[in-house]
């Protein structure tokens, strides 16, 4: 027996839910299907339990720096069960609530099981067939997991796995030196384990400018975690202590052991069985599924959200996506993923905020630019905090003081540069940044500033 449906949600991550709301409420009847748990990444094993972990190692991080204040404290001493269970309560009280919202919204129909396309417009969900007119994929994704040597011999973590344990690792070796890695190296570092991070490249942080990734190296290893670059033979195997880690660098010795290891080397998207080919709908190579300006896939009727299309990895483009799509189909829009802004924020400490494109990417556009860059050490508000690690750079063009992108490495830097985003999306130029008063004292208050420095790039 086939159950029909003005529309399928498949997935429940930060652009399914909304949907569902915005689809219901206007009228429609709308199945949304998860196989696991509702919230998605973000809720899960992203977003919501990180920052909760970052918080708390930030706490142990500031108590040990009492004194350089003026204010003495006790041994600082870590509760790794109670870290973990604030972190577990913060996500399991946001998956209730979006659990809840689902379940009470009136013309939703929630449902766990496995979703398979058998066609076009119909999904195998358990034992029973689902048709709709209108098909909206939102299925996320994982952790990736290579074929390295060793590591099927080995116990190792990923992100979703060590978020799941209390264990506070003796020495956490972390593979991997980019977002997701170096926030957990600082998070375990800061809550009392040794750490040591192994990337392949010979950078971490390899998306970014040098100058930023340099900044990075240089305020982890001075909290004392190990960075092991260039390792161009990553493999492993079982120790007495844990597990060897091998490295093959061209500095340092050949190889790292530590108690738990940690893969921190990419994602791939949850779109390997879903039946898409079924449906006619296409994937690159990578798995992504393919969509245009409007979130549409191949197959008229059918779109594809947040992770999975390979157009954003965050849950503020997942959400985005929503915002995209409902405007799109139920007020009449136009609008495009063409018009969005890149933008996102590494969360260490200092964090680092990004708008639009790096120097490096700006220098390779080929056109004349403007740039200036402050260190934190000339932010008085960093300096009242004692926490001037860091620098914030601005790019424009230099015939249109166009701004094409900011960086803010700097303590508040994932919050002041929604000041850049925003002049940016208003269409603003770096004249209009330097013309605008900002508040005393903040950080952001030294970003007109720096607009006010821009010089021809060298």
């Amino acid at each position: 027996m086939t159950r029909h449906f003005d529309a399928i949600i498949i997935g429940t991550g930060q652009a399914g839910p909304s949907l569902a709301a915005r689809l219901t409420a206007a009228g429609m009847t709308v199945a949304i299907v998860e196989r696991h748990l509702v919230g998605g990444t973000c809720v899960n094993t992203g977003c919501m339990p990180t920052k909760t972990l970052v918080a708390s190692a930030y706490v142990a991080h500031l108590a040990r720096r009492g004194a350089d204040f003026g204010v003495h404290t006790g041994e600082v001493r870590i509760d790794m069960a109670k870290v973990h269970a604030r972190s577990r309560k913060i996500t399991l009280d946001a998956r209730n609530g979006n659990e809840s919202w689902l379940r009470d919204m009136d013309r939703c129909t929630l449902l766990f099981d496995h979703a398979r396309f058998e066609g076009p417009h119909s999904v195998r969900v358990g034992n029973d067939l689902l048709a709709a007119e209108r098909i909206f994929i939102n299925v996320g994704g994982r952790a990736v997991v290579p074929d390295m040597p060793g590591l099927g011999e080995v116990p190792y973590f990923t992100n979703t796995s060590l978020l799941e344990t209390d264990v506070l690792p003796e020495h956490l070796v972390v593979v991997g030196g980019s977002y997701i890695g170096l926030e957990f190296a600082q998070i375990y570092r800061r809550l009392g384990s040794q750490v040591t991070v192994i990337e392949k490249g010979s950078r971490l942080t390899g998306r970014e400018d040098e100058d930023v990734s340099a900044a990075i190296r240089s305020f982890l290893e001075a909290e004392g975690i190990t960075v092991r670059t260039e390792a161009d033979c990553i493999r492993f195997t079982r120790h007495a202590q844990g597990v060897t880690v091998g490295v093959t660098c061209a500095q340092g010795g050949p190889d790292v052991t530590g108690s738990h290891v940690l893969l921190a080397i990419g994602r791939r998207p949850n779109t390997d069985d879903l039946g898409l080919d079924r449906a006619g709908i296409k994937i690159d190579g990578r798995g992504y599924i393919g969509v245009n300006d409007r979130l549409e896939t191949t197959v008229p009727g059918v779109w594809a959200l947040g992770d999975c299309n390979g157009r954003g990895a965050f849950t503020h483009t997942s959400y985005n996506d929503f915002e995209i799509v409902a405007a799109n189909l139920l007020d009449g829009g136009d609008r495009k993923l063409s018009d969005r802004i890149a933008c996102y924020a590494l969360y260490t400490d200092p964090p680092l905020g990004r708008v639009g494109l790096t120097e490096t990417e700006a220098r390779a556009t080929g056109r004349r630019l403007l740039i200036a860059k402050r260190p934190m050490t000339r932010v008085g508000r960093a300096k009242e905090k004692d926490e001037t690690t860091g620098f914030m750079k601005l790019v424009a063009d230099a015939e249109t003081r166009a701004i094409l992108g900011a960086a803010i490495l700097g303590t508040g830097g994932d919050e002041a540069i929604h000041n850049v985003i925003d002049i940016m999306a208003a269409g603003g130029t770096a004249t209009t940044l330097a013309h605008t008063m900002h508040i005393h004292p903040t950080v952001s208050e030294l970003l007109p500033t720096l607009a006010g420095e821009l010089q021809p790039a060298g």
